[in-house]
């Protein structure tokens, strides 16, 4: 099976999936200074079921990692594999107010 390659293309706000140099998925991304949210991944339907979308969570959620950002991942695929997948799920934005009464 070829190999999934991801590359980051920040003026397309995404990263994109290949197979053999044909682009087989993408997932979208808004960056800011401390979170980075995942709204959209597309899987092309030929290349479903060959491992694309796994490579693309994981290598979105290793380069919030990488970048110290926090996740909010509104893509129920990539919040779905956050939480299945062991060592992600510590990346998940949270919600802290700091309201009091």
């Amino acid at each position: 099976m070829p190999e999934v390659v991801i590359t980051d293309v920040p003026e397309r706000e995404r990263f994109e999936a290949h197979l053999d140099g044909v682009l087989a998925g993408f997932a979208e991304y808004m960056r800011g200074p401390s979170l980075v949210v995942y709204p959209h991944t597309v899987v092309h339907r030929e290349y479903e079921g060959k491992g694309v979308g796994s490579a693309l969570a994981r290598a979105v959620l290793d380069d919030a990692r990488a970048r110290g950002l926090k996740v909010l991942p509104t893509c129920p695929f990539i919040a779905a594999w956050m939480l299945r997948t062991p060592g992600y799920a510590e990346l998940a934005y949270q919600a802290r107010s700091t309201v009091s009464d």
